[in-house]
């Protein structure tokens, strides 16, 4: 093996320009790639070589199976749907719909003002109503 290394070196001339060293040092010798195991298997090369093909002719390739782009479709057009109904329903709502949803609202507004201040309420006053409630719930119960 020694001598074959000596012998191309005397053919290339220079042991400094010899491809596998590293910087011309022949203690230094350049590793060689590593062959990746996938690309190698004669399946993908096949498969590498059915894409080439199709893309050469023009045939494109789906990234998505049939059931998966219908499924797809079908949920967006019922996404579609749902927003044109709702959106019918706004339009369609009755003056005296429109007032009820007002009311409502401001009585949602008036509940949380009522617990905010609740919240803010000293806690002897909270323990006081909670009283009253009991014993008003305990005094129907022995009229009943």
């Amino acid at each position: 093996m020694y001598t074959e290394i000596q012998q191309e070196h005397s053919d290339s001339g220079s042991i400094l320009t010899h491809p596998d060293y590293i910087d011309g040092n022949p203690d230094l010798i350049k590793p060689k790639k590593l062959l990746n195991p996938v690309k190698a298997s004669k399946s993908h090369q096949e498969l590498h070589r059915e894409l080439l093909m199709n893309h050469k002719r023009g045939l494109s390739v789906d990234s998505k199976p049939e059931l998966q782009r219908v499924l797809e479709h079908r949920r967006r057009n019922q996404v579609l749907r749902q927003k044109k109904e709702e959106e019918e329903a706004k339009k369609l709502q009755s003056p005296f719909e429109k007032e009820l949803l007002k009311r409502h609202q401001r009585l949602d507004q008036l509940e949380k003002q009522h617990e905010k201040q609740e919240d803010h309420a000293p806690e002897f006053i909270k323990v006081k109503e909670n009283l009253r409630r009991t014993s008003t719930v305990t005094g129907e119960e022995k009229a009943a």
